[in-house]
């Protein structure tokens, strides 16, 4: 399974559901509509808002250069614009840099805009998702060589109010992590918080001992509902997290 090219897509089955991609420069989402809400609008819409919400990121990042590459928790200017402000809130909770929410943050953002219209919605960017469904749903994981990789998966009741679940990794995918961690993945209401919280824990575990300590803690966060961390052939899991076999 290569996660670059995001093969793992054709795996995706979602009864009742239309899938349909949304790319716009580094941006690439694959958005899931039930059937019944589906339109040919609805993917213009998308790709709509998706040039709406890398628009307003990019304008502030030209005033703000530092937002863009601190590893802190970082301090506004006056006019922020949503999606900002979504991720630098997440970034506080969570004692990290704020694009450490970025991709949890535009999937929730994308999410929450089209489930005005919506009845049901999965927004997945690059394996951060945020969805909001009346029927369950399954995510499988993708663990890097780890032997659980593809293995084992997260099962979701109905979230009719909007869920996020985002992963971390040291040995998938480009962005930065600190630790050790296959997969470090969050459960929360807000994506952009599951993302910034996810960088947290995969900070945290560099060795088997240190799984227990960082799920206790990740779990601390105000708005984290569950969290689950791979190394090698090592799993752990905290909170609201039902395991199942992919």
């Amino acid at each position: 399974m290569e996660y670059s090219r995001r093969t793992y897509r054709k795996l995706v089955q979602g009864k009742g559901m239309v899938s349909f991609p949304v790319l716009l420069k580094e941006s690439d989402l694959l958005i899931s509509i039930d059937s019944g809400s589906f339109s040919g609008e609805l993917k213009k819409k998308s790709l709509s808002l998706l040039s709406g919400i890398r628009s307003d990121l990019e304008q502030y990042i030209v005033r703000d250069e530092e937002f863009q590459w601190t590893l802190i928790p970082h301090r506004l200017l006056p006019g922020a614009p949503r999606i900002v402000r979504l991720m630098a809130a997440a970034a506080m909770r969570a004692g990290v840099g704020p694009m450490a929410a970025v991709a949890g943050a535009v999937a929730e953002v994308m999410g929450r805009e089209l489930q005005r219209t919506a009845r049901e919605v999965i927004v997945e960017n690059g394996g951060d998702i945020y969805f909001k469904t009346e029927h369950p749903i399954t995510t499988g994981i993708f663990a890097g060589k780890s032997p659980l990789s593809g293995k084992v998966s997260l099962r979701f009741s109905p979230r009719p109010s909007g869920c996020g679940v985002c992963t971390s990794s040291a040995t998938v995918g480009p962005s930065l992590s600190l630790g050790c961690t296959d997969a470090a993945i969050v459960i929360s209401h807000s994506a952009a918080l599951a993302d910034a919280a996810a960088s947290t824990l995969g900070n945290l575990v560099h060795r088997e001992e240190d799984i227990t300590p960082a799920l206790e803690k990740v779990c601390k966060i105000r708005g984290v509902q569950g969290a689950v961390v791979i190394l090698g052939d090592k799993l752990g899991a905290i909170g609201d997290v039902e395991l199942v076999s992919f």
